[in-house]
């Protein structure tokens, strides 16, 4: 299915989304919870790294990735660096934010892995590390046969999509089960904190539909025929 409409105003709105969706993670972890830092004895502060390397790793740098063959107008080996680099980078982010999410646990002698967030988490960042390698050996170097290839790429588009969708999912339950977390320590329901949260939940899904309606339209400018993937 493709939507008749060119990808670059589905791409516009997303950038525009996405960089909403950096500024109000970054104004909740520094201004209202105080901050990011690896060591502190304030252990919170080392959790906040959490949420905004999630956000800008795998859910927006990861989009960005997706977006890439049909937003910029440039060959097709180059389209697929550009590809791989970005999910290598969402990639490194992810696996960083979750071990920020473990140390804070561990620092402060909370247990890990009780939550169904935390279980998607960690089935996201495998899989998410699966199909990189997958794709980095199929389409990248050594690349595979050209039937391979062509059998591999609508089931690596497909479940690049799935994962894209899990983890913009898990990225809204974390916001909800944090937010959760915090009214119960006396946050206000309606406060200006609980508004931030929940916007930014928003924002995050919204970026993730235009994301997808991305890969639905019309690319920018077709300069290859994307089905001939060869490897470089």
């Amino acid at each position: 299915m493709a939507i008749g409409v060119n990808a670059l105003a589905f791409v516009a709105v997303a950038q525009v989304l996405a960089l909403a969706g950096v500024v109000m993670v970054l104004v909740w972890c520094i201004y209202f919870m105080g901050g990011l830092a690896w060591e502190a004895p304030k252990k919170s502060l080392i959790f906040n790294i959490h949420p905004v390397l999630m956000l800008i790793g795998l859910v927006i740098i990861g989009g960005e990735a997706i977006m890439t063959f049909k937003a910029l107008p440039l060959k097709k080996e180059v389209k697929k660096i550009i590809h791989m680099v970005l999910h290598a980078i969402a990639l490194v982010l992810g696996i960083i934010g979750i071990y920020a999410a473990f140390k804070f646990h561990n620092e402060e002698s909370i247990v890990n892995l009780y939550s169904l967030h935390s279980w998607l988490g960690m089935g996201i960042i495998v899989l998410y590390g699966i199909q990189w390698i997958y794709g980095f050996l199929i389409f990248l170097f050594p690349g595979g046969s050209s039937a391979v290839r062509s059998e591999s790429l609508p089931w690596h588009v497909i479940l690049g999509l799935i994962l894209f969708s899990l983890a913009v999912g898990n990225a809204v339950m974390g916001f909800l089960e944090k937010l959760v977390f915090l009214e119960t320590y006396g946050l206000a329901k309606f406060g200006a904190e609980a508004y931030l949260v929940n916007f930014t939940a928003v924002v995050t899904v919204l970026y993730g539909v235009f994301v997808v309606f991305s890969v639905l339209s019309q690319p920018v400018v077709v300069v290859e025929e994307e089905s001939a993937y060869t490897a470089l």
